[in-house]
């Protein structure tokens, strides 16, 4: 049992049938004084069989996911189900609506704010429940993502290092189907550590797999063919739908996150020009970048330069830049 929650729905998770409703988180403000967030939920159920966690809008700037699962979720219809998809395209609701990457309500990231708070504010509650009701509900999940406003992704898929053998096999197969061109292996030191709705699900042995899609709070038609065929692939190596058609699994390309020195971060504010590409291959001591100063432009640029080598998986969207604001990060192949 999930313990107390503030958050309800009328769908009914053991339901045969496809259910379409809201999750209610409440919220009362001046105007809305017993008031609920509304965040949309699909339940498509038939019988015994796996259940799969679908969930996109962590991050409401975040686009390819929120299509592909709002595509899916159209499609999908009970007849087609062997177990149980549960679909939330939009879990950030408002954040979702303001096109921010944190809520507006609260200033909360919802994927730092795992396991949650029953009592906390709308953002703790979401990530609370989604920890104690739907995780536990869950064989296993897919957090769908991309770089938001703040950067640009090459397509990839992540999972968590630090599980079971058995956990990691698991892991490595859903990577396999989903099939994105490169996944990225990590113990989440680089942003979010036990925080983020991989590590809830690690806590319950529930395996996730994360996405991360494009960028630049833009729609990247590769991220989203990647996102709709992984999909298909994972949901079908599952048993869940077992007749759904899907292109063959291209291989994908097993990587790491060395460590901390992978991320490169700006140390004064101005203009970011950068030195190196998506996909480029670099080397430490290489220029990674230059930050021209907005006030005093008659000084020349100060270099920043990489610490390690590796390729360059997600680089910076906003030319302008302040000192903490992350560049780069840098992929290296597993051993």
């Amino acid at each position: 049992m999930a313990g107390y929650t503030q958050v309800w729905t009328p769908l009914d998770f053991e339901a045969n049938g496809k259910q379409c409703n809201w999750l209610r988180v409440p919220h009362s403000t001046d105007l809305s004084g017993y008031g609920v967030i509304p965040i949309p939920v699909i339940c498509i159920k038939n019988g015994a069989g796996p259940t799969a966690l679908l969930i996109a809008g962590n991050h409401g700037d975040e686009y390819e996911g929120q299509v592909a699962l709002a595509q899916l979720a159209r499609q999908v219809e009970a007849a087609d189900v062997r177990g149980r998809i549960i679909i939330l395209p939009s879990l950030n609701a408002p954040a979702v609506e303001a096109g921010r990457r944190v809520s507006p309500l609260d200033d909360g990231n919802l994927n730092r704010s795992f396991p949650g708070d029953p009592i906390g504010g709308p953002t703790a509650m979401i990530a609370h429940y989604v920890s104690t009701v739907l995780l536990a509900m869950a064989d296993f999940a897919i957090d769908l993502h991309a770089g938001g406003r703040s950067c640009d992704y090459l397509p990839c898929a992540l999972i968590r290092s630090g599980g079971t053998a058995e956990e990691q096999s698991v892991l490595a197969d859903l990577a396999a189907a989903f099939a994105a061109p490169i996944t990225s292996i990590s113990d989440g030191s680089g942003g979010g550590g036990r925080t983020t709705f991989s590590a809830a699900g690690q806590s319950l042995g529930v395996p996730v797999l994360t996405a991360e899609l494009g960028g630049g709070a833009a729609l990247s038609k590769e991220g989203l063919a990647v996102a709709e065929q992984g999909l298909r692939r994972i949901l079908k190596r599952w048993g869940i739908l077992p007749d759904i058609e899907t292109n063959p699994a291209p291989p994908t390309r097993f990587m790491r996150v060395r460590g901390r020195g992978a991320f490169v971060y700006a140390m004064r504010k101005g203009l970011f020009e950068p030195a190196a590409d998506l996909s480029a291959v670099v080397k430490a001591g290489q220029l990674a970048g230059l930050i021209h100063a907005v006030d005093r432009p008659w000084q020349a640029p100060e270099p920043i330069a990489f610490s390690e080598d590796g390729m360059v998986v997600c680089r910076r969207a906003p030319l302008l830049t302040v000192p903490g604001d992350c560049l780069y990060k840098l992929l290296v192949d597993v051993d």
